[in-house]
């Protein structure tokens, strides 16, 4: 079996698509040619020639007519068989006589289509497995189609050898080499592929090519597809007679999107046609190019130019999002009559509320900031959130349209927002879905029927990086309405959907970095805690209690990363237990005083902050009418004795509080006898006297206003605090 049978196998012409074919060359259906081609003058009426691909300054292509009388072979078709031919072109641009490659890989059987690495000193080549010896011995159906390659040394080709993946049981056949060099792409009659003819890469290991892999069912049919040609950016064009067309076999174009290969879209006419069309090479933005044809009674090699580009990506345009709802409520809970939420994004703007809807004024980098203010004063609270949001712009062709229009008016388009950083845009083409087409960044277009419209705009592109040249682009639908009312009102139906905004974490467009949160922190066990001041240097704890009420106790805490001094009073598991203390701080003059949650690093304290935790703070659980312990005090305290018993150089507080009820003397006595029976108790389990300190705070240190039942029930509490030296 040779390739000419091979191109046999392929579908016969149907009449539909010689008819597609007249209309389309007369421009009945007013549709704007995308291509011209002309017939290449080395081309001949009586012989074939077929798959052209680029060489030095010329053309390799594989033809069937004999270089000399002594190579004149029979073939099946009564023509030579096929050789490989090289021919370039004379200073006045007229191509010269074809002349045969290399006798060194020429055969007495067909060789070819061939294919050519960067540097052009490796070709890999289709030709039969064996040629040596007699015509007859070798015409067995075993005598498959194999791929081999040879090695350029000393403007000689030598060193023929056969791929790996050749088998006498199934053709393996029209190789063409990625522009890189690292991937192999073949056509084969395997058995265990879809059918007919499929498609194959095998990939460059280093010093050996691996395994071949089937480009799987959305490139392969239960058809032929063969002829593979890959442009710089990985692009493929194939023919394949089993995914439609307008007859014969048909020239398509597929590519790589998210590692999977997007559905072949057929190349338009008068490329492809009714007849056999294959065997593509084209310029990296397919500004021109060759193929083959038979569409002239023998397989002839055609010339095409470009008039304006088709547009192959039809990837549908994103619209890009600058308006966002923000929202950061979370677990922390404030007393919105004297605290609220502001909001800070980097762009001179800020928002009250936790959950707020902000509009930045374009793409950029923004510092985003969540704060809990003094409603009556201003002044910053806690520092809740801070993050850095890096807003982009898709990196796509974009079309600036309005998205509905009516008959009979002029609409703007503008390519100009297209946004490729990696990439010089050289060339604009618009496809406006209609018949029309059209160059240019900008241009005005008219409909005259209504209807939906799929617009169109390809970019050429230069790659700043690598200068390699790839052609991309967009797709946007827009309608076209009879009358105005009916525009006015679809875009009130728009304006609906637009209002709905989506969380700023969840846009494609937006890349967020915490650089701090309150959340992620009482994820991790934090406090809050009031923080008097940060400082370069270490300060006397003399000069800070001078102002701090003894009831306080201030604890210093060294930041191993910046080498800060931070000095905080309080610990709180709520915000609006450590406001209080917050707001007594202020008033004695600690103008920087703020609260924050900082992360509890001590094992022993996070053990006593989980206590805290699973059994609460409340006095009311921990003593019954008569001041006696209760059974759920007794099994809270058995914990901290575990916890004195792990930690043995621990020492702890037990401070008791009450509200205002009773006077501030008598409310003191009552919680220094309920913070002795719990030492008491604590001492009674083994714990050593000397590491337990009672306090009894009374009402002096109140974490809720005493106005209502309910917050005079928070500030009756037990809080244990483990004590630094």
């Amino acid at each position: 079996m040779n390739d000419t049978t091979i191109r046999n196998t392929m579908n016969k012409k149907s009449v539909i698509g010689i008819l597609i074919y007249i209309l389309l060359q007369f421009n009945i259906f007013g549709q704007e040619e995308t291509y011209i081609i002309e017939k290449t003058s080395f081309s001949t009426d009586r012989y074939d020639e077929y798959c052209p691909v680029y060489y030095k300054e010329g053309l390799v292509f594989s033809a069937n007519f004999s270089p000399t009388p002594l190579f004149n072979f029979s073939s099946s078709g009564n023509k030579g068989v096929f050789n490989i031919f090289y021919i370039e072109k004379d200073i006045d641009g007229n191509w010269l006589t074809p002349e045969i490659l290399s006798k060194n890989i020429h055969t007495r059987y067909n060789d070819g289509p061939s294919t050519f690495n960067s540097s052009n000193d490796t070709i890999y080549y289709s030709r039969n497995l064996n040629v040596e010896g007699s015509i007859k011995n070798n015409a067995g159906v075993r005598n498959k189609l194999g791929i081999f390659y040879s090695t350029l040394k000393n403007e000689e080709w030598n060193n023929v050898r056969a791929l790996r993946i050749n088998n006498e049981w199934y053709n393996v056949t029209s190789p063409y080499l990625s522009p890189d060099s690292k991937k192999l792409y073949f056509a084969s009659d395997n058995p265990d592929g879809y059918g007919g003819l499929d498609l194959y890469v095998i990939n460059w290991k280093g010093n050996y090519w691996g395994n071949p892999v089937n480009l799987g069912p959305v490139i392969n049919s239960e058809g032929n597809e063969a002829y593979p040609y890959v442009n710089q950016a990985g692009e493929l064009l194939f023919s394949s007679d089993g995914h439609g067309g307008l007859g014969g076999k048909d020239i398509f174009f597929a590519r790589m999107s998210e590692n999977e290969w997007t559905s072949p879209v057929h190349v338009e006419a008068p490329i492809n046609s009714a007849y056999d069309d294959f065997g593509i090479v084209a310029g990296p933005l397919m500004n021109e190019g060759y193929f083959s044809s038979n569409r002239d009674g023998t397989v002839d090699i055609y010339h095409f130019n470009t008039l304006i580009p088709q547009v192959f990506h039809r990837d549908i345009q994103k619209e890009n999002q600058y308006c966002f709802l923000f929202d950061d409520s979370g677990s922390v809970v404030i007393d919105t009559t004297v605290l609220k939420y502001i909001w800070a994004f980097g762009d001179g703007k800020t928002e009250t509320g936790a959950s707020v809807i902000h509009c930045f004024p374009g793409p950029g980098v923004f510092s985003a900031r969540l704060d809990i203010v003094e409603k009556s004063s201003g002044r910053l609270v806690c520092s809740k959130l801070r993050e850095e949001i890096h807003l982009t712009d898709f990196e796509q062709p974009y079309i600036e349209s309005p998205d509905c229009a009516i008959k009979g008016e002029i609409i703007k388009f503008s390519g100009l927002k297209s946004y490729l950083p990696d990439y010089d845009i050289l060339s604009y083409a618009w496809d406006f879905g209609d018949g029309t087409k059209e160059f240019g960044h900008d241009t005005n277009h008219v409909y005259t029927l209504s209807g939906d419209y799929e617009v169109n705009l390809s970019l050429g592109l230069k790659s700043k990086s690598t200068g390699n040249l790839i052609r991309t682009g967009i797709s946007k639908k827009i309608i076209i309405f009879d009358e105005l009312q009916q525009k006015i009102e679809y875009k009130r139906e728009l304006d609906s959907v637009a209002s709905i905004l989506v969380d700023v974490g969840s846009y494609q467009g937006a890349e967020m970095v915490t650089e701090f949160s309150v959340e992620e922190n009482l994820k991790q066990g934090a406090v809050f805690r009031v923080e008097l001041l940060t400082t370069d240097n270490r300060i006397s704890n003399n000069r800070i209690i001078k102002n701090v009420p003894s009831k306080y106790t201030i604890e210093e805490i060294v930041n191993n990363d910046s080498s800060l001094y931070h000095y905080y009073i309080e610990w709180q598991t709520d915000i609006m237990a450590a406001y209080p203390a917050y707001k007594e701080m202020l008033e004695l003059g600690f103008n920087d005083v703020e609260i924050k949650a900082v992360v509890i690093n001590d094992p022993a304290e996070k053990s006593l902050y989980d206590i805290r935790k699973i059994y609460g703070t409340s006095a009311d659980m921990c003593f019954n009418n008569t001041n006696i312990l209760t059974s759920k005090a007794l099994i809270m305290l058995d914990q901290v004795v575990n916890l004195m018993n792990r930690y043995p150089e621990t020492k702890i507080e037990v401070g008791v509080h009450t509200d205002d009820n009773g006077s501030a003397e008598s409310n003191l006595n009552i919680s220094q006898r309920r913070a002795d029976m719990m030492i008491n108790y604590l001492i009674n389990r083994g714990i050593n006297s000397e590491r337990l300190y009672a306090v009894g705070y009374g009402e002096s240190k109140p974490i809720a206003s005493n106005y209502l039942e309910q917050n005079r029930k928070l500030n009756r509490r037990v809080e244990l605090r483990i004590l630094k030296d």
